[in-house]
Order: C-alpha cells, then sequence, then structure tokens
C-alpha cells in the first residue's frame, strides 16, 4: 500500500504567506521559502503553493518564489492560483514546481485539463475544487470560493479525471480553518467516485482529523495549514497518529 500523504498548503500574497478561515480574515504568517524548507525538515511529505493575490503583480511575483523556494526543497511543490493558460502551468512548472493545481480556469475551459496533461503529464495537473454544501450534495465554488457555479462537486471530480487530472485537490469550504476535522461525507463521495488520488483539505486541526479521513479508502493525502502554522499541531504528531492507527506513512530521516 502507498504511503499516505501529509501536505502543508502555504496561502501566498504579495511575497508573503497568509492564513484566513473559510477564505476570509487574513492574517500574515511568514516567507513561503522560509517555512516550506521548515516543513519539508519535520516531516511534510509535499508543499503546495497557492496564489491567493487578487491583482496580477501578485501573479508575476510567484514564479520567483517557487523558483527561490524550489532550489531549496527536496519534495514535491505544487503551485496553484491564477494558472489559466497551458503557457501559465509551464511556467510554473519551468520555476520549479512538480504539479500545477488549477481551479477556476478549468470550470471555464475544462479542456485546458487535457491540453495541460497532454503536454505536461497527467502526474503534473491537479483539478483544485472548492466545494460548499447544499441541501442535497456539494456545489463547486471558483475565484477563492466566492463565486458559486452550477455545478456538482462529485459529478465534476469525475469530468476532470476523465478529461486527464492526475490528481484532485478537494476542499471544503464550510470547513476551511476551522480545525474541525475534515468533511467526510464530501471526501468520501469524491474519493469513491474517481480512480485518481485525492487530496482533503479543509478542517484539519490534528492527528485524530487526518488518521479518520484517511482511513477506510477514503483520501489518499491531508492537507493542512493554520494548525501546523500555529503550531497547535505539529507534522510529527500528525504522522505519530498515522503510525499508531497502522496507515502506511513516510517518517522523517
Amino acid at each position: 500500500m502507498l504511503s499516505r500523504r501529509v501536505i502543508v498548503c502555504l496561502d501566498v500574497a504579495d511575497g508573503r504567506v497568509m492564513k484566513g478561515v473559510q477564505f476570509e480574515s487574513l492574517r500574515e504568517i511568514g516567507d513561503p521559502a522560509q517555512l516550506a524548507s521548515q516543513y519539508e525538515a519535520e516531516g511534510a511529505d509535499e508543499i503546495v503553493f497557492l496564489n491567493i493575490a487578487a491583482h496580477a503583480d501578485g501573479k508575476a511575483r510567484l514564479p520567483d518564489i517557487v523558483r527561490r523556494t524550489a532550489e531549496q526543497l527536496f519534495i514535491p511543490l505544487t503551485v496553484g492560483g491564477g494558472i489559466g493558460s497551458v503557457e501559465d502551468a509551464g511556467m510554473m512548472l519551468r520555476a520549479g514546481a512538480d504539479k500545477i493545481s488549477i481551479n477556476s480556469a478549468i470550470v471555464s475551459r475544462p479542456e485546458l485539463i487535457t491540453e495541460a496533461a497532454q503536454k505536461f503529464g497527467s502526474q503534473c495537473v491537479v483539478a483544485s475544487i472548492d466545494a460548499r454544501r447544499q441541501e442535497s450534495g456539494w456545489r463547486v465554488y471558483t475565484h477563492g470560493g466566492r463565486n458559486a457555479t452550477t455545478l456538482d462537486a462529485v459529478k465534476w471530480a469525475m469530468t476532470c479525471a476523465a478529461l486527464g487530472a492526475g490528481e484532485i485537490l478537494l476542499t471544503s469550504i464550510d470547513r476551511d480553518g476551522t480545525r474541525d476535522g475534515f468533511d467526510i461525507a464530501l471526501t468520501n463521495a469524491v474519493a469513491q467516485s474517481v480512480n485518481i488520488p485525492v487530496v482533503a483539505s479543509g478542517g484539519g486541526g490534528n492527528g485524530e482529523h487526518v488518521v479518520e479521513v484517511l482511513s477506510d479508502g477514503r483520501a489518499d493525502a491531508a492537507l493542512m495549514a493554520g494548525a501546523f502554522h500555529d503550531r497547535t499541531c505539529t507534522v510529527d504528531q500528525v504522522k505519530a497518529a498515522m503510525c499508531k492507527a497502522g496507515l502506511p506513512v513516510r517518517m522523517a530521516a
């Protein structure tokens, strides 16, 4: 069985790492490259950079941040936020990213998934899905959780996989930043509907939450941010809980 992954997310704006609750109330955390290196040393399996800057200058600065970070990392780096074309994806990959994560642009033009997969390989293409619970199921949102679509999250995940995405980054907007635990129902529904890895995001606060979402064929990886940034929980503690639960895990050297 493949090791279950613990992924640290760094929301980047104007060259700094930020963190919020339900995509709002942002506060500054620190330098992206420095934090990425710190989390790698603590045992993180991957790092995700999400560009949350709303203006063009934030997007323009991101390749330099990615390059500076990739030079120091030996674990995979995924970059997302503002990637709207194959050219954008190529820029980030050339800067040192291992994978690119795309959300709003593939909702507008789903064929971008196939174009990117054909050019760079499916393993490089992560379909990012931000979902909020509705009366029946979950609705997909774009543009940092601000814009509702008519898409059902589970059906959209199936479409993304069919178009060539190599992985799904699934974020529960309802749980984002709450540290009350991942949305297990949402994660299960998507994971059971696709044959590609699913990364659970939104709500992780401790090792028990991670064990829950990674057990019984649910997600392949768990992504966390705020609890790690505030040091209320560490990567080591999460992995110790995973080991205790019998989950396959890569321990830090």
